[in-house]
């Protein structure tokens, strides 16, 4: 049967859980949060070049250097997990193969940033 409705009529509707506006503000959010933080943390790593052992832990142990490693660590693995769920969704076309990406993906980026921040709290609080 032939439709007099336009394409774009056709369509309209027919796409968006409503979910992608909020997984995008987030991306955008951790992105704009990644900018000062990184700055941070290179110019950190810059000044303790060289630096022995104690004297980084030292640093680490500065309640602001951890709260912003801690910090930093969370926002870039919850922003790469994001990134890559994108990526997955755009370029993987089985569904099977899609949700075992996607939850591949977020276990993955969860079981790093706890690594890594566990690490970072041993170090600076010792242990």
């Amino acid at each position: 049967m032939m439709s007099m409705r336009s394409s774009l009529g056709r369509v309209r509707g027919l796409g968006s859980a409503k979910e992608g506006a909020g997984h995008w503000w987030v991306q955008r959010l951790t992105a704009i949060a990644l900018v000062p933080l990184s700055l941070w943390f290179v110019i950190s790593v810059i000044g303790l070049i060289g630096v022995d052992h104690a004297a980084l832990r030292a640093w680490m142990g500065l309640p602001g250097n951890t709260a912003m490693m801690v910090l930093f660590l969370g926002t870039l693995f919850h922003h790469a997990q994001l990134g890559a769920q994108v990526v997955i969704e755009d370029y993987v076309h089985g569904e099977a193969a899609k949700t075992a990406g996607i939850i591949t993906v977020k276990l993955l980026a969860w079981a790093l940033g706890v690594f890594s921040i566990v690490a970072v709290l041993k170090v600076a609080f010792g242990g």
